[in-house]
């Protein structure tokens, strides 16, 4: 459910997103091997001390990565709403990769995840799982993050680590990052939430992309085309 201050978080976002200079639109990627080269070479800012509740400026979040996603020129193009951590959300995105890209031969399909909710928890390194008790708020479904080992790296293992390889793309959540926080504070986390929440951004998983909000963020890409699957 919205909260009035979570509604406001959204606007921001979505304000400041349609404001920030579209640095990497121009001239999309048309492969999945050349989005790839692409957003490696963006810078992705890793070094917070604290972050406020509401990102409202560009360089608090990957802003450029995000725009390179968005004008990506092949496809055909998904965009995925992954908010419940134990969905099995990461086999249903392997399962739309093989189709496309085994099937249908769609080499050059590009899958994104705009990852919220409880699914954020997945984008994180396992030592910020031990350090912050981010077991505990899976409710017991999960010991460690089996999200990040990788399986057998071939087209039926839906890990990260290879789903990434593949060409998926992980965005992240700050208002989920910022919630995780609050909830690792209340189960007796020693920090306030803008330390808390800076330190866990910290934390993402290389090549992870940061957004300012999922929800704010989803309609740049869906304004860009593409497939919104919830």
């Amino acid at each position: 459910m919205f909260t009035r201050r979570g509604l406001s978080g959204l606007t921001a976002g979505i304000a400041a997103l349609a404001a920030a200079p579209a640095t990497a639109a121009a001239g999309g990627a048309g492969t999945i091997a050349e989005l790839q080269a692409r957003l490696a070479k963006l810078p992705a800012r890793r070094d917070f001390k604290t972050v406020p509740l509401v990102l409202e400026a560009a360089s608090l979040w990957d802003d450029a990565a995000i725009r390179e996603v968005a004008a990506y020129r092949g496809g055909p193009r998904q965009v995925w709403d992954n908010k419940d951590l134990a969905s099995g959300w990461a086999g249903f995105m392997r399962n739309a990769l093989n189709g496309q890209t085994l099937s249908f031969k769609n080499k050059d399909f590009l899958t994104v995840s705009m990852t919220r909710g409880d699914a954020q928890l997945a984008l994180f390194d396992q030592a910020s799982w031990d350090k912050y008790g981010l077991a505990k708020l899976t409710n017991g479904k999960f010991a460690f993050n089996t999200f990040i080992v990788p399986g057998a790296g071939d087209a039926q293992d839906p890990s990260i680590p290879t789903l990434m390889k593949r060409g998926v793309v992980f965005m992240a959540c700050h208002n989920a990052i910022w919630g995780a926080a609050g909830r690792a504070i209340a189960g007796g986390f020693k920090a306030t939430q803008e330390e808390a929440a800076a330190d866990l951004t910290n934390h993402l998983l290389p090549g992870v992309i940061l957004t300012p909000g999922a929800l704010g963020t989803l309609p740049v890409l869906q304004g860009a085309g593409f497939h919104y699957v919830t």
